[in-house]
């Protein structure tokens, strides 16, 4: 099965514009951008048979083809990633048997997750979507309550039930839990990471529904699959000690920095 890897990326943000350009510093002092480290993610994910980045901004495009990346120009009436990826994938005569989703906020994605992600789709014949989700320790637990603590949005997480179908997805932490954890403990709660694979007829009419009510209180795209009654499927990955976080405020920046020297990451 043919494999497109699609890194929509996006200037206008509303919450933090300009972010695929950020810097961020690795572990060795060098700056590298958001896209440009998110582009590396992607080139590094195993049985991918093309990687693009897909974005409608003139300044992103000259970036990425910059560092050696191939640019889909898309519309800037893409209303999110999902769409963007939808465009792209046409734009590019179709063809592919699953196209993937790198989210450009998403740099520390180890390329096991997609490759995971992807065998999972494969597998399971009935998903439409298949994303993934990480169980958290009670670090990245206490990470995400000190964000909503402080109005700030951070990780998404996920909930799902027989089968591993997501039942849901909030920006608040679900499920709810009133038990303390240390910060290597193990917690019923699940981190969703920002990935999807798609297939294509899904992903096709994806631009065509409506957005849904909880799609919009949310902010979240993959609800609208659920709202379409769409099966969306849940591979629980496995961090191999890897810390994981996205880049949704500017206060992630320091953050993301620091688990990348921790890491070791260049």
């Amino acid at each position: 099965m043919s494999v497109l890897i699609v890194i929509p990326a996006r200037y206008a943000s509303t919450r933090y514009p300009g972010k695929p350009l950020v810097a961020l510093k690795g572990a060795d002092g060098a700056s590298r951008t958001l896209v440009q480290r998110s582009w590396e993610a992607a080139c590094k994910v195993g049985g991918a048979d093309r990687v693009v980045v897909a974005t409608d901004d003139g300044r992103i495009r000259d970036h990425a083809e910059g560092f050696g990346a191939e640019v889909v120009m898309t519309s800037e009436s893409c209303r999110n990633g999902t769409e963007r990826c939808a465009e792209a994938h046409a734009t590019l005569g179709g063809g592919y048997d699953i196209v993937v989703n790198l989210q450009g906020d998403a740099p520390l994605t180890p390329h096991w997750f997609v490759e995971d992600l992807i065998a999972g789709l494969r597998a399971d014949s009935g998903a439409d979507i298949a994303t993934p989700v990480l169980r958290c320790d009670g670090r990245a637990l206490n990470g995400f309550l000190a964000d909503r603590r402080a109005g700030r949005v951070g990780g998404t997480t996920a909930v799902f039930g027989t089968g591993r179908l997501a039942l849901y997805f909030s920006k608040e932490v679900i499920p709810y839990t009133g038990t303390t954890y240390d910060d290597s403990a193990e917690t019923p709660v699940f981190h969703h990471v920002g990935v999807y694979a798609y297939r294509p007829g899904a992903l096709a009419a994806y631009p065509g529904w409506p957005t849904g009510p909880l799609e919009a209180l949310e902010g979240l795209e993959q609800l609208r699959f659920l709202e379409q009654a769409r099966s969306v499927l849940c591979v629980e990955v496995d961090a191999r000690g890897r810390q994981f976080w996205e880049l949704n405020n500017p206060e992630d920046v320091p953050r993301i920095e620091t688990m990348m020297i921790e890491m070791g990451m260049r």
